[in-house]
């Protein structure tokens, strides 16, 4: 199993400490958010790492090579010519992950001690081509699935907006945790090209293609992409 970090986003959220530096090299607890995200993959034994970097690139190159990328294979890719957001960034790396059964995407700005083997284990006995981990959080995004967990739709519920792709006789909202497994055979479906969000992705795939939620309780879960937490 492989693995990928989402590090490449501006962190407008953690200023002025990314007017500098990029959200990935924050510290919390003595470790920077890329420490904590690395670690969280080694406990499901995953060596094989890339990491996608776009803001202050050049910060996270080198902290990874002062500290021997804490004795994993990591690559970059690099997106300092433009930013492609999840969606582009995820397509760039298809040719990481051309010969393994899954891999874990991963947010960098979240702390989490969910099993990451667990997670695994539920996408692949469930042959779905993505899985995400999901929460009975409040926010003010939702992701919106029936009855077996399949997603069906989106909604905003600050804005109001609302985008159903399957039909349900009703829905069950969950917030995204930012961690989520993925079949390689999802890259030839990829049609959209540049910059484009995971979130439009999957909606538009949700249509033919199995994409569970994996409903995650118990465990240590925090958006540390926000300064306040």
């Amino acid at each position: 199993m492989r693995a990928m970090i989402l590090a490449a986003g501006m962190g407008t959220r953690l200023k002025p400490f990314t007017d500098a530096h990029p959200k990935a090299l924050f510290v919390v607890n003595g470790k920077t958010l890329l420490e904590h995200s690395i670690d969280h993959l080694k406990t499901a034994g995953i060596k094989d790492v890339i990491v996608n970097v776009h803001h202050f690139a050049g910060q996270i190159i080198n902290y990874l090579k002062q500290h021997n990328n804490f004795g994993l294979q990591i690559s970059i890719s690099d997106e300092t010519g433009e930013l492609l957001e999840t969606g582009g960034g995820l397509k760039k790396t298809g040719w990481f992950f051309q010969e393994c059964r899954c891999a874990v995407i991963r947010n960098v700005d979240i702390f989490s001690d969910l099993n990451l083997l667990e997670l695994s284990g539920y996408h692949l006995m469930n042959d779905a081509i993505v899985t995400l981990a999901v929460r009975n959080r409040e926010t003010s995004r939702y992701l919106l699935f029936d009855d077996h967990m399949q997603l069906c739709g989106w909604e905003n519920r600050k804005s109001g907006e609302r985008r159903i792709t399957r039909n349900s006789p009703s829905f069950q909202p969950f917030a995204f945790s930012g961690i989520q497994v993925i079949n390689p055979d999802v890259f030839p479906l990829i049609t959209e090209e540049g910059k484009f969000s995971l979130t439009d992705l999957y909606l538009r795939l949700a249509r033919e293609q199995k994409i569970l939620g994996y409903l995650e309780e118990g465990n240590i879960w925090e958006d540390m992409g926000k300064m306040k937490n």
